[in-house]
């Protein structure tokens, strides 16, 4: 399964940045997470509650980051198991470009389940990876870019 998307951020580059490398922030805007503990500058570990149509499943992980092209480009790996519910691991590639004064975020992911998930069939775990992506993005563009009153 392949995602794909592009966003824009009210907030200049370094500062997305930094949030993306923040654990604190990325633990308020990934859906259903419980945990994220950040173990170095490029090791995470994470607890994450997904339902994904009639399978919820507790889901325990290790993300690896790789920041060699950074502040413009970065890539994490990373894996998880839910148990019975099933495993998952894949990646994605991130890059982020200022124009003026606003950050343009685009990333392609790539990911791998099996067990009971994988059994769900391909649009269902697409859509719901769509939609949790979606949510991602856009509780990170609020808690980045706080809209001033």
């Amino acid at each position: 399964m392949e995602l794909n998307d592009e966003i824009t951020i009210d907030a200049p580059m370094n500062r997305v940045y930094e949030a993306l490398n923040d654990p604190e922030i990325l633990q308020q805007c990934i859906p259903g997470c419980e945990e994220l503990i950040k173990h170095s500058d490029t090791e995470l570990e994470a607890k994450v509650v997904l339902k994904i149509g009639p399978v919820k499943a507790r889901f325990g992980g290790n993300v690896v980051l790789d920041t060699s092209g950074a502040p413009s480009a970065f890539s994490l790996t990373g894996q998880g198991n839910g148990g019975a519910a099933g495993h998952a691991k894949g990646g994605a590639d991130v890059t982020l470009e200022e124009v003026d004064g606003k950050t343009v975020l685009r990333y392609t992911a790539k990911a791998e389940i099996g067990g009971k998930l994988a059994q769900l069939g391909g649009r269902l775990i697409q859509s719901t990876a769509k939609k949790l992506a979606a949510k991602f993005f856009k509780k990170f563009a609020e808690v980045v870019a706080p809209v001033e009153a």
